[in-house]
């Protein structure tokens, strides 16, 4: 895969869903797999999910038989997000009975369990406005979102959503240790990481504090403080590393599927990031992201992100 003219968010999200699939934490999945199980609901299962990007969480959940029968809210405040959301969840349910075009709910079947889906643009705390004393969710979703917004604030209001006892479900949350290797230049690798991690805590949305490099951590103290019991939390690291054929069959080594583009967009994002930061030579900017650019081309970069995964209940 040589590096891309362009990077297209949806690509990026489709190139990194087979990264999160074997990231996410199976134990902490399990425990909610459990609990959604034995839940006495009147009728069938109510799931919001907050940033839904492309529905890529809503396809495994289906994947992973969690949702028997469900009502799914998802949302995502950017439209495109949400037209290519309904698009792939057609695609991916091609196979069974169904494949509506109308522009309302989905109402969808697969395997064993019956979904109707619920896809919408709209920002959250819009949305929390408009729905707050008129819906509440069994099930709150909320995959690789916490650490874009304000989370004091942020899990206050959401957790208005949900029925009492009702159960969350926040994975990816990053947590301080971005690592690409081989390292180039020890202490210019360390400066340009440390500061990509300050821009994450310095973001502004609406003149808004909006992010922490370190919310992973942080949400053990902030779900206390929200009323939120922690039933389950692991690691969920992101660990992308090219593949060396065996030389039996098994491939021709590289990176697998779109991951190799997942690459160059990250390192796209640092890049956009830093740029013109006064902390940073601009020419040692830009050498360093070619220099690690040429690594994804040339199969050698490996690249690391900490990250945690939580289940629980208000």
């Amino acid at each position: 895969m040589s590096r891309p003219s362009d990077c297209r968010f949806i690509r990026y999200l489709d190139a990194k869903e087979a990264v999160d699939d074997r990231s996410l934490n199976r134990g902490v999945f399990e425990a909610l797999s459990r609990a959604v199980a034995g839940l006495a609901t009147p009728g069938p299962l109510r799931v919001l999910e907050a940033g839904c990007g492309a529905g890529a969480m809503l396809r495994r959940l289906l994947a992973w038989g969690l949702l028997r029968r469900a009502v799914y809210t998802a949302i995502d405040a950017q439209e495109e997000l949400i037209k290519a959301a309904r698009q792939r969840l057609l695609s991916f349910v091609a196979d069974a009975d169904a494949a509506p075009t109308h522009p309302g709910p989905l109402p969808l079947k697969y395997r064993d369990q019956e979904v109707s889906v619920e896809l919408e643009a709209i920002d959250l705390f819009d949305f929390i406005s408009r729905e707050q004393g008129r819906r509440t969710w069994d099930l709150l979703v909320a995959h690789a979102f916490l650490d874009l917004v304000d989370l004091p604030g942020a899990l206050s209001q959401m957790f208005t959503l949900l029925r009492p006892g009702g159960l969350y479900y926040f994975t990816l949350n990053f947590d301080g240790a971005t690592i690409f290797e081989p390292p180039l230049d020890q202490a210019l690798d360390r400066l340009i990481e440390g500061l990509y991690h300050r821009t994450m805590d310095e973001r502004l949305v609406q003149d808004k504090p909006s992010g922490d490099c370190r919310t992973g951590r942080r949400l053990f103290r902030e779900l206390k403080v929200a009323g939120a019991k922690v039933l389950a939390a692991g690691s969920s690291d992101w660990v992308v590393f090219p593949r060396e054929g065996d030389g039996m069959g098994g491939g021709d080594g590289g990176y697998p599927g779109d991951e190799a583009y997942f690459l160059h967009f990250i390192l796209d994002t640092v890049h956009r990031a830093l740029d013109a930061h006064p902390q940073l030579d601009a020419g040692r900017l830009n050498g360093w992201i070619e220099a690690r650019h040429a690594q994804v081309e040339a199969g050698q970069l490996i690249y690391l992100a900490h990250q945690l995964d939580f289940f629980g209940y208000i």
